[in-house]
């Protein structure tokens, strides 16, 4: 069922991962696609025809959410292009795994730059220039909710997104926008499989009630609900899709 029909809907950090499988899904519930991307155009090329090829509309633009004006510049073409942007999900975001000892200055910054400042731009571009009752979904992580070594840093970055979430589903709800977060759990994407044995995946997989780790469908999946129109009385809730891991 098309329940997306007529949405407009810009997806940060489209072009692979959960990413692509969110932007293919919202498609296939009708919604009209606009694929982000930092720097990977043939990735996003590929998401664009993906969903092209299932009878779906989609625009790939190019734009580094961690930069006020790329993002500025992302919201003026979406909307010249389309008329108007119904529903911002924030995926964007890296992840490194390092102790705090070990995190050098650089990748603190740079976690912080993409993971809060790429969604605090977006945001503060969605403050006004989303439509009426829209829809803005941000992602956390389940992480968040347990005490691994080696995330201390990457948690961070999502305990900020949580806040601002809260917050900001007060700020813009006299619009009739409502806002979310999503916290998915491990999740068979190249950004938490790269680097890691398969023992730690397998005992990873233990920690669910399914014995697996998440498929981008899973996590995809969510995000069309709090897209559409059924799932507009949920605002600033910060959603577990893990699996019963946490």
């Amino acid at each position: 069922m098309k329940t997306l029909k007529e949405k407009v809907i810009l997806v940060t950090g489209a072009s692979r991962g959960i990413g692509a499988a969110i932007a293919q899904e919202l498609a296939r519930a009708g919604a009209t696609v606009i694929v982000n991307y930092a720097g990977n155009a043939s990735a996003a090329a590929a998401t664009v025809a993906a969903i092209q090829a299932g009878g779906g509309e989609a625009f790939a633009i190019q734009a580094d959410v961690s930069r006020s004006e790329e993002v500025s510049r992302l919201f003026t073409e979406a909307i010249t292009r389309y008329g108007r942007i119904d529903v911002l999900v924030n995926n964007a975001g890296i992840m490194i795994t390092k102790t705090l000892k070990d995190t050098t200055d650089e990748e603190f910054s740079r976690q912080f730059d993409i993971n809060v400042r790429g969604t605090f731009n977006t945001m503060r571009e969605a403050a006004t220039r989303l439509a009426d009752k829209g829809s803005v979904i941000n992602f956390s992580s389940s992480t968040t909710r347990m005490m691994m070594p080696a995330y201390g840093t990457y948690v961070a970055t999502k305990g900020a997104v949580e806040q601002m979430t809260r917050v900001f589903a007060k700020e813009v709800g006299s619009r009739g926008i409502n806002v979310n977060c999503v916290s998915p759990g491990p999740t068979n994407t190249e950004l938490f499989t790269d680097g890691k044995p398969d023992e730690l995946i397998a005992r990873l997989a233990g920690l669910s009630a399914f014995n697996r780790i998440g498929e981008p469908e899973d996590i995809a999946r969510v995000i069309t609900f709090l897209a559409g129109d059924d799932a507009k009385w949920v605002s600033g809730q910060n959603i577990g899709v893990n699996g019963a891991m946490a």
